[in-house]
């Protein structure tokens, strides 16, 4: 804190100071008590002063009285610089006001219909979780590519380790059922899938598995287990197998895509429950493309078909393709629905090349192609029966590699993300809802997700009468 002193005393000391200069100028006896402004401070080291040449007592005495008259005088106070026309705040202008509160305002209303607009997506009907809801109301709000950059950033915190075994190894498939393996006017029996390369199947790996029968007692679907590669040996895939003898499918609609209003439910309605067989998800969001494709149903396009596009299309008698679009299939009168998909995943039963190389032309706005995460796909073998593989710690390349394990020979991606994976079998019972079953351990969708109105289109496969 700043030393201070009134004008008269500082006048005083100054004149003081001058009279003693001039007694030391005229060779005068002087008090050896120094002038020190700053009593409770050590005294600042004498200086030699250039004007004066005496004795070095009056030197030393000169040199404090120097320090003296050289100190600067102390800032005026506050008073004194509003006296001395220091700038002072300009007052704020009227309109600078009114556009501050307008901004406000605008702010305020901003927060309360995003915060309107999110408690929808929170409260719509469905058993998504909470972190889907959250990012299917961002991805829908201009925030697509933040939710895919934290995608990005989880995935490099959270990648699924290598090597490992499955916990309790292959599990028996729940639900499973004995049936007489004789498929009387049903497709042949599928071949086990492969180990993988260069291991050793582990028990029941590849080994398929009836857990649905058809009312007469034949094997309508199947389910396998395999692990998806030789490197993330701990994880498991599951590989769901239809006969279309037995079984007919349908494309669901889901309450935001397509959204609109359909004949078909957005759930599994109490009638469909009794007949019930299996259920799994769609493809990419329709929304802003991230399908690369489009959706046809009921008579009516809701989102426009893409020529080439990996399609999955649905006959009027409830059996199903695979194909890219005006060329390997197309629409006709026996359509009943089409739902595309990026681009083929395997045809011809080979995988496609770009299954490591592609980016988001062939495989879509995702975290990318080679990322082990969960997946799914849908495809079509060479005796017609329909596939669909669901898994954990898969990528592009190894999921199109189990659907030709599983001799697909046209096959295509669905989706990504464990909160959208959801392949799902039925036992109905006779009073009340069916009981369903996960197609693989780590699927993170209940069993009754379809029990309740699905927020994004889906596929129910029921039992032929």
């Amino acid at each position: 804190m700043g030393w201070q002193q009134s004008a008269a005393a500082r006048d005083a000391e100054r004149r003081r100071a001058r009279e003693y200069e001039a007694r030391a100028r005229a060779g005068s006896n002087l008090p050896t008590r120094t002038f020190n402004r700053y009593p409770t401070q050590a005294a600042p080291p004498p200086r030699r002063s250039p004007q004066f040449t005496g004795s070095n007592e009056a030197t030393i005495e000169m040199a404090a009285l120097t320090e003296l008259v050289d100190r600067p005088i102390d800032p005026p106070d506050i008073d004194e610089r509003r006296d001395t026309g220091h700038r002072a705040r300009r007052p704020r202008h009227r309109l600078a006001k009114r556009v501050r509160r307008a901004f406000l305002l605008a702010l305020a209303a901003c927060i309360v219909i995003a915060g309107i607009s999110v408690v929808g997506y929170l409260t719509a009907p469905g058993t998504d979780t909470t972190a889907a809801r959250v990012a299917e109301w961002a991805r829908d709000h201009g925030m697509g590519d933040l939710v895919t950059y934290l995608e990005k950033q989880q995935y490099q915190q959270n990648q699924p380790k290598v090597g490992g075994a499955p916990a309790g190894g292959i599990p028996v498939a729940g639900g499973a059922v004995s049936g007489t393996g004789k498929a009387k006017g049903g497709l042949p029996a599928p071949a086990a899938l492969p180990p993988l390369a260069g291991a050793t199947a582990l028990p029941g790996e590849g080994q398929w598995q009836t857990v649905v029968m058809a009312p007469h007692g034949q094997p309508a679907v199947r389910v396998t287990t395999v692990r998806p590669d030789k490197t993330h040996t701990s994880y498991l895939a599951g590989v769901l197998w239809i006969d279309p003898t037995f079984v007919r499918g349908q494309l669901r609609p889901g309450t935001i895509d397509p959204g609109g209003t359909w004949q078909a439910s957005t759930s599994l309605t109490t009638t469909e429950q009794q007949t019930v067989a299996a259920a799994f998800n769609a493809g990419f969001r329709l929304t802003r493309g991230a399908s690369h494709g489009g959706y046809y149903s009921e008579g009516r396009t809701a989102v426009p078909l893409q020529d080439g596009a990996a399609s999955l299309v649905l006959h009027t008698n409830g059996t199903a393709t695979v194909g890219s679009w005006n060329n390997e299939v197309r629409m006709g009168p026996d359509v009943a629905s089409v739902r595309q998909n990026l681009v083929m995943l395997v045809d011809n039963g080979t995988v496609n090349p770009t299954c490591a190389a592609g980016g988001q032309a062939q495989w879509g706005f995702t975290i990318g192609q080679a990322a082990y995460i969960d997946r799914s796909a849908f495809g079509i073998t060479a005796t017609g029966a329909e596939v669909y593989v669901g898994g954990s710690a898969l990528s592009v390349c190894t999921l199109g590699r189990i659907l030709q394990d599983a001799g697909v020979v046209r096959g295509m991606e669905l989706d990504i993300n464990p909160e959208w994976i959801t392949g799902v079998y039925f036992h109905t019972r006779p009073a009340g809802p069916p009981t369903g079953f996960r197609l693989y351990p780590t699927q993170h969708p209940a069993p009754t997700h379809y029990l309740s109105p699905s927020s994004r289109d889906w596929y129910a496969w029921f039992l032929r009468n």
